[in-house]
């Protein structure tokens, strides 16, 4: 039995001030608090029917996991054997609303975790007047930064059944960047090349492009234009418009719209060149060097930091800031 995994579900992040975080997400951004505990927030977007961010207080910032939804519980029965078929560790953890979460590392040092169960709550969808901020309306996507693309995207789509909707090719069939996915979307995981395994950013869906512009106007308002990073512009790859703002601890975040749809059974993946001024904004802008040196660190499976690796593919893209 091949694991039936639904989409990505949430990601859990390790912050160093709790309030400077809360002011961030919840007064700019505009998320909802789901859940309050000492130590702890719960979030989620309008749209978004259960938590689909925690804030956890750390000494330090980084990464506790990202987890996706699985269909049953006898599909996590089914992840958990093939986890131990490969001789990868699991242990069977709960957190508020999700009583039985498998944890993991994948074979890229990744922290997962996969659930089946949650307790719902009533969308805010339609509340507009509890809307707020910047408005984030649901959970996106990941974005993995990993120092063998190819060897993780094998993982995912032979194991999972991931399915591949575009990639990143140089001169020499050596694969850059992938991205893949289960829900019918571009994607649910991104997966590009550099020294990792390392969170490169979470995404929310948004309501639209005037959303993203406006919380330019947000963050320029409150008098926090550094932490703009990227954008507002529209990707080649994706063809979405984004924006990319790095929070109070330098977790990246993409604020994302406008893509396609790759649910046909006979789509073919898209193909880019590494080189192609295209590919990164649609429009030619050039890229921080940031955005492909920086990212979050990851929680190991047995505590402290994944150690991280740098990759065999060296260089940046021509078109860098």
């Amino acid at each position: 039995m091949v694991p039936n995994t639904i989409r990505i579900a949430h990601a859990v992040l390790y912050v160093t001030d709790l309030a400077r975080s809360r002011h961030f997400y919840v007064e700019l951004l505009g998320l909802n608090v789901l859940h309050e505990t000492p130590g702890a927030l719960y979030l989620r977007a309008t749209e978004d029917r259960e938590w689909t961010l925690k804030l956890e207080l750390a000494p330090e910032a980084g990464v506790k996991h990202v987890a996706y939804r699985a269909g049953t519980d006898a599909d996590l029965d089914a992840l958990a054997a093939l986890l131990d078929t490969q001789g990868l560790p699991s242990r069977w953890e709960t957190d508020l609303d999700r009583p039985r979460l498998l944890r993991f590392q994948d074979p890229s040092g990744v922290p997962v975790a996969y659930y089946a169960e949650s307790v719902k709550h009533p969308w805010l969808l339609q509340d507009y007047h509890l809307h707020r901020g910047a408005g984030l309306q649901r959970i996106d996507h990941i974005n993995v930064m990993t120092p063998d693309v190819a060897g993780a995207m094998r993982w995912y789509m032979e194991h999972l059944s991931f399915r591949l909707s575009e990639y990143t090719e140089d001169d020499d069939g050596r694969i850059w960047a992938a991205w893949i996915q289960r829900r019918g979307s571009v994607h649910d995981l991104a997966l590009t090349n550099g020294t990792g395994p390392r969170l490169h950013h979470l995404a929310y869906w948004m309501p639209d492009m005037q959303s993203i512009i406006r919380t330019c106007d947000i963050l320029a308002g409150a008098r926090m234009p550094e932490h703009i990073e990227r954008g507002p512009g529209r990707h080649g790859v994706s063809n979405a418009f984004f924006l990319y703002i790095r929070d109070p601890d330098g977790h990246r975040i993409e604020l994302y719209t406008s893509d396609y749809l790759t649910v046909d059974p006979d789509f073919e993946p898209i193909r880019w060149h590494l080189n192609d001024p295209r590919r990164q904004t649609l429009w030619g802008a050039r890229t921080p060097r940031s955005w492909f040196e920086e990212a979050s660190v990851l929680e190991a499976y047995a505590g402290g930091w994944v150690r991280e690796h740098e990759s065999e593919l060296k260089g940046l893209p021509v078109h860098v800031i």
